[in-house]
């Protein structure tokens, strides 16, 4: 059964930085919708102190300074620990997991899990691979590869005619994410048509392509070391095994 008929769950993160192997929690959600008609149906958010200072560029964005993390949050550990346990009991059940830009989200949690010596998702799931996972950014790169425009969730939400109800909100980035999954699936009957499962592996494909191509372009450039990471759902740090 295609799965933009079913329910899915959107997860999204805000955090200290962009390095998704050295930045940390400030806030998170996931939110399960109940269908094309996009409404939520349930929603768990968290707000952690990460045990570092917040950089103020990044408060700027979400809101969240150092101090309110500090006096309002939970220690980082126990939030990274139960939203793992949050996505890994949505994948034994078999739904889908929606993230923007996914392989940032999931490798960013992935490392604070080994930062503060917790199961893995991998582990949480017996040993399995994690998913599926369904990242709209991946998804609209490849099946509408030229469209000018930048590709963040905020101009793919207005391609897509989704109302986004707070740009850098976890709560909001998560349910405009899972929105424009179903929009997409409207518009492209080729990614409709596939399971949540064969989805999974095609974007498994796709982003190594772009990754790629990227690559390529970058060292076309001018710069001739530049490594673009080609792996989804999650990137691992050298020589540490998926998790």
């Amino acid at each position: 059964m295609s799965w933009h008929r079913d329910t899915l769950v959107g997860f999204d993160l805000e955090t200290t930085g962009t390095d998704p192997l050295e930045a940390r929690i400030v806030t998170a959600a996931i939110v399960g919708v109940g269908g094309r008609d996009g409404e939520p149906v349930r929603q768990r958010t968290w707000l952690a102190d990460p045990g570092i200072r917040i950089p103020e560029q990044a408060s700027a964005i979400h809101g969240i300074s150092s101090e309110r993390a500090a006096a309002e949050g939970r220690p980082v550990r126990e939030v990274a620990d139960e939203i793992a346990g949050t996505l890994t009991e949505y994948w034994r059940r078999g739904v889908p997991v929606v993230a923007y830009n996914a392989a940032f989200d999931l490798t960013l949690l992935t490392a604070e899990l080994r930062r503060h010596g917790l199961p893995s998702l991998s582990d949480r799931l017996d040993g399995a691979g994690i998913g599926p996972v369904i990242d709209p950014y991946t998804i609209d790169r490849a099946v509408d590869r030229y469209r000018k425009g930048k590709r963040n969730l905020e101009a793919v939400c207005v391609e897509y005619g989704v109302v986004h109800g707070g740009a850098h909100d976890a709560g909001a980035d998560a349910l405009a994410a899972v929105r424009v999954a179903y929009a997409i699936a409207e518009r492209h009957g080729s990614v409709a048509g596939l399971t949540a499962a064969e989805l999974h592996e095609r974007q498994v494909e796709w982003y190594a392509q772009w990754a790629a191509d990227f690559q390529q372009f970058l060292r076309r450039k001018g710069t001739a070391d530049a490594v673009v990471d080609g792996h989804w759902p999650l990137r691992e740090p050298a020589g540490v095994a998926a998790g």
